[in-house]
């Protein structure tokens, strides 16, 4: 047998798991069973107990994971289970520690629901995109049409200026959720920058979809906006931590957000002044936006007190009712939405009341 014909002999044996030479030894390119093993079968690792080769990456042990910060900063409490929400209608609900990003609680999360006007916060979230980055200057004047003429909620449809500047027409979406405003705005930032907006946020299921009308035809999308309580919830966290887009950006939406006179759904239950909000109100404040048509009830925002703060997000839809059926479910939907204030409060701002309430 030539060199070659016993080199591959040799080869072919020590693949079957025989002896590879004739003292043990690996033949070049080849490496020995059980090589870097230490006593008992465990892996030696390099840089421990012996030298290392010239030019060898040195051992560095793995860290390990960091625990994740407890919520209310000492020993981890544990979270009661959501109140009880009525039967027949669709319910999305999340809650977060606003401060870790933590989940608490959900109930559907996930589901994707109709959800009025909550989707005017990526428009917000536009506006001040725009006014930070130069595009948009807060002072320019915006003026209304007959093309963006509604009525319904808001104040600028009752006042007899037709023009205001952009901040201002800012404000009052925050503020009183005004449908002339949103219209104006819509057409001055475009749909298309506003649903770009969205998913740079992390909001590709909860967005606005068209302007507000105040006829849905077959040629218009089916409602306003749509979106989710994960989304929205975690959106409401990251605000609150001045995540979205920018410090200045999410200082900018909170400020118009702030101002809202609408707390008559989850933060009903805060016992705030619907007016006046902005300071601390027996150490709470609670910045929100809510959405409203006939079949939708939805609610999010953030709640700061003592104990913790929390970014909640609370939707619920039902189908209209036909003829010969029960009424609407809307006292029922508004009565569990209260609950859910009560049992949030009973979190932010623990004491033997609010704990009752939430019960």
């Amino acid at each position: 047998m030539d060199g070659a014909g016993a080199l591959e002999h040799l080869r072919h044996r020590a693949r079957r798991g025989r002896p590879r030479s004739g003292d043990g030894r690996c033949l070049p390119g080849e490496r020995r069973r059980g090589a870097g093993l230490g006593p008992g079968g465990r892996r030696r690792l390099p840089g421990r107990g012996r030298a290392q080769a010239p030019g060898a990456r040195p051992y560095r042990p793995r860290p390990r994971a960091r625990p994740r910060r407890p919520c209310g900063g000492g020993t981890r409490v544990s979270v009661p289970s959501l109140p009880r929400l009525c039967d027949d209608v669709r319910w999305s609900v999340a809650v977060r520690d606003a401060d870790d990003d933590r989940p608490l609680a959900s109930h559907d999360a996930d589901l994707v629901l109709p959800t009025a006007s909550i989707g005017k916060l990526v428009l917000l979230v536009e506006a001040a995109h725009q006014i930070a980055t130069g595009t948009l200057d807060p002072s320019e004047p915006l003026s209304r049409t007959e093309e963006d003429w509604v009525a319904d909620s808001g104040l600028w449809h009752a006042l007899r200026t037709d023009t205001l500047p952009v901040a201002d027409a800012c404000a009052l979406v925050g503020a009183v959720s005004d449908n002339l405003a949103t219209n104006v705005l819509l057409r001055r930032l475009g749909l298309e920058a506003v649903t770009v907006t969205a998913t740079r946020i992390g909001m590709e299921r909860s967005r606005l979809l068209d302007r507000v009308r105040d006829d849905r035809g077959p040629g218009h999308p089916p409602t306003l906006s749509v979106g989710c309580a994960a989304d929205l919830a975690h959106f409401c966290a990251r605000l609150h931590r001045r995540e979205i887009l920018s410090a200045g950006i999410s200082e900018t939406v909170s400020s118009w957000l702030a101002r809202n006179t609408d707390l008559s759904m989850v933060a009903g239950a805060f016992g705030l002044d619907p007016l006046a909000h902005t300071e601390p109100d027996r150490g709470m404040v609670v910045w929100n936006k809510t959405g409203t048509i006939e079949t939708v009830r939805a609610d999010v925002g953030v709640v700061s007190g003592p104990a913790r703060t929390l970014a909640y997000a609370v939707i619920a839809a039902w189908d209209e009712p036909s003829a010969g059926t029960a009424g609407d479910p809307r006292d029922e939907v508004l009565s569990d939405m209260r609950a859910v204030g009560h049992w949030l409060r009973s979190l932010a701002q623990p004491d033997d009341r609010a704990a009752r309430l939430a019960q």
